[in-house]
């Protein structure tokens, strides 16, 4: 943690926790939390899972799902452009190649 970190307050189903955060990193903590208190709700709510223990690993489990998913479409969609720059730059030096 930088020097300019200052003590933020997040609620997390109603329990507060204390978390060190640099002021212009404040507004992202907050979403975040908010985000995380959301799904944890949605969990707890559904009634499968009541411990808050559970929750949270069960919670965790789903958000790791959703980043690999999203690291795979971003890997494919990397290797679609990387193709797609390749062939533009190899039409791009036969282009140049005529003249």
């Amino acid at each position: 943690m930088s020097a300019s970190s200052e003590p933020v307050t997040v609620r997390i189903l109603e329990r507060e926790y204390r978390v060190m955060c640099a002021p212009e990193q404040r507004r992202e903590l907050m979403e975040s939390a908010l985000f995380l208190d959301q799904q944890m709700r949605q969990i707890r709510d559904s009634g499968r899972v009541s411990s808050m223990e559970k929750i949270a690993v069960m919670c965790a489990l789903n958000l790791s799902e959703e980043i690999l998913k999203l690291r795979q479409e971003s890997s494919e969609r990397q290797e679609k452009i990387d193709r797609k720059i390749s062939e533009l730059s190899g039409r791009l030096d036969q282009a140049l190649a005529r003249d």
